[in-house]
């Protein structure tokens, strides 16, 4: 009697049961076995499917509305790398991106063919094989635009969400062992002593696990006040001459009673009570050892500011954190954290920083105003979202959408989620041009990625549960074995492409790899295999290229093969 009444719930309320398969999915995906989980989305759809067989009627464009948020968010996101491409700024990884996602595309519709799947499964093999959720939606899209029948567009679309369902869970695990376990030894290299190489390239040499020298200079920042005494090589020069090469600050310093700030030309006196900031091992192991501590809480009692600024500067772009540092905007700033599209960066002197990035600087209030000023915008934390912004820009992308050219009969066009898409890329990296507009904060932009596809995903399972066991019981084993082959062959002949062809350093190839198929987990397994966080260097650009292709790529699987 429970099961009927919540079935009768379902079936009158079909939102309720779009938020069950959202809340179920939520619960279940994150659950490890064996170091590998469902994941949300893949979790989600199954919660959904099964709730479907509840024969529940949702109606379309709730699925259409979320997932162009959805797909409008993601542009938004990679716009900034992803125009960067296309300016041929990293040319080498822009082609070695395009040279994974051909293959990427053309395994999938071979095994497509090979296997003899029909059109809906071969989308969803694809999309699975690729673990790319957005292109379920383009490729539905497009079916849409074929010119079938209502019943068979409908079947084609059922379709794809069973076929994404029995390749993804390999797909996402699959890819992490080839990338993080196989690839190394394919070609040959340790990867842990590839990254140790690469971070002493960069800068890092043991620096890194032991504390000493620039890396760690970005961390456990102090300030204290000690007192100039009568003889000290402190006396009689600028204070930018003092200690060069280490990261040690006079921030102010009291004098006959009065506080004065200390800029680079200050030359310190007998008897003055200097405020330094810096890494707590420099303080002690150069000042302490030579100079007697104050107590001087006025001196101390300086506002500090720890903030988030968005990398808008062509003067800070493609430049290395080691050149920042010598920079006079750098005076007083130390970096705690470098993002680039949601992953975090190591903190060597050698990475380069882009535009679009997001980097956390601290120290006083006043230095970390003027470096903003210099290097771009604040991004301080903030509870709203410029709804006019995102409800424009998909409403302009999608009326670009729309427009269609004839080519061999069909109507060809970006659809609205390609124009949202399209929108999202220009609009994210305008917004690190001029930043005074069309801000949507990182928690809401995740909501609009996670709620936009996993509500889409839902609709999808729901609608798709009454036929999904017969069509799995139709073609389970063949599009299982059939995945295994699309996921597996494009990351191994990545691998050897990467370092034969395009002769990436072991350290970032695999991370590269892992961006082309935009697979987040991948990366994650690198990194533990690695040891170290080197190989998120190479994952941005080939993130933002794929996550943009390979979900455009869901409408040329239907062209193909329709």
């Amino acid at each position: 009697m429970m099961v009927d009444w919540l079935v009768n719930i379902l079936q009158n309320y079909p939102e309720l049961a779009v938020f069950l398969s959202i809340g179920i999915g939520f619960l279940v995906g994150p659950w490890k076995v064996m170091g590998f989980s469902l994941g949300t989305v893949t979790a989600t759809l199954l919660a959904a499917v099964v709730i479907g067989q509840a024969q529940i009627e949702i109606d379309s464009a709730v699925k259409s509305t979320f997932f162009i948020l959805f797909i409008f968010a993601v542009g938004y996101g990679v716009g900034p790398q992803f125009i960067r491409g296309l300016k041929a700024d990293g040319a080498r990884e822009v082609f070695f991106a395009l040279s994974v996602l051909a293959l990427c595309l053309v395994i999938p519709i071979i095994a497509a063919k090979v296997a003899g799947l029909e059109l809906g499964y071969a989308a969803g093999l694809y999309a699975g094989s690729q673990t790319i959720s957005a292109a379920i939606g383009v490729a539905t899209d497009q079916i849409g635009q074929l010119g079938l029948s209502a019943e068979q567009a409908k079947t084609y679309a059922n379709q794809i969400p069973i076929a994404y369902a029995v390749t993804y869970i390999y797909g996402t695990i699959g890819s992490a062992i080839i990338l993080a376990k196989i690839g190394p030894r394919l070609i040959g290299v340790d990867l842990v002593a590839a990254c140790k190489e690469y971070e002493a390239k960069l800068g890092g040499t043991a620096s890194v696990e032991t504390g000493d020298g620039i890396v760690s200079a970005y961390r456990a920042i102090e300030a204290r006040a000690f007192q100039i005494p009568e003889g000290s090589d402190l006396l009689g020069q600028p204070v930018k001459d003092l200690m060069p090469g280490i990261r040690i600050y006079a921030e102010r310093l009291r004098r006959d009673g009065k506080i004065i700030e200390v800029d680079d030309n200050t030359v310190l006196q007998v008897g003055d009570v200097v405020m330094f900031s810096g890494r707590r091992a420099d303080l002690v192991g150069l000042l302490e050892s030579n100079l007697t501590e104050a107590d001087a809480p006025d001196l101390l009692s300086i506002p500090s500011e720890k903030l988030d600024v968005l990398i808008t500067s062509k003067e800070v772009h493609n430049k290395t954190l080691e050149q920042l540092s010598k920079l006079s905007i750098a005076r007083g700033i130390y970096v705690s954290k470098l993002m680039r599209n949601m992953q975090d960066l190591p903190l060597l002197p050698g990475t380069v920083v882009h535009r679009g990035d997001i980097v956390t600087i601290q120290g006083s209030k006043r230095h970390v105003e003027a470096a903003v000023a210099q290097i771009g915008y604040a991004d301080r934390p903030v509870d709203t979202t410029d709804l006019a912004f995102v409800g424009w820009g998909i409403f302009i992308g999608g009326v670009i959408g729309t427009l269609s050219v004839m080519m061999g009969g069909f109507p060809i066009s970006l659809s609205t989620t390609g124009g949202a898409l399209l929108a999202g890329l220009v609009l994210g990296w305008l917004r690190t041009v001029h930043p005074t507009f069309g801000r949507i904060p990182g928690p809401a932009l995740w909501l609009m990625n996670t709620l936009g596809l996993n509500v889409f995903i839902a609709v999808i399972g729901i609608t798709a549960g009454p036929g999904f066991v017969a069509g799995l019981q139709q073609a389970g084993i063949a599009l299982l074995l059939w995945g295994i082959v699309a996921t597996s062959l494009p990351m191994i002949f990545a691998v050897y492409v990467g370092h034969y062809v395009f002769k990436f350093h072991p350290a970032i190839l695999f991370g590269a790899c892992a961006g082309a198929r935009t697979t987040t987990a991948a990366l994650g397994m690198i990194q533990e295999a690695a040891q170290s966080r080197i190989p998120a260097l190479g994952y941005g650009m080939p993130y933002a290229i794929g996550n943009t292709l390979l979900t455009i790529f869901g409408m040329v699987v239907v062209l193909v093969l329709s």
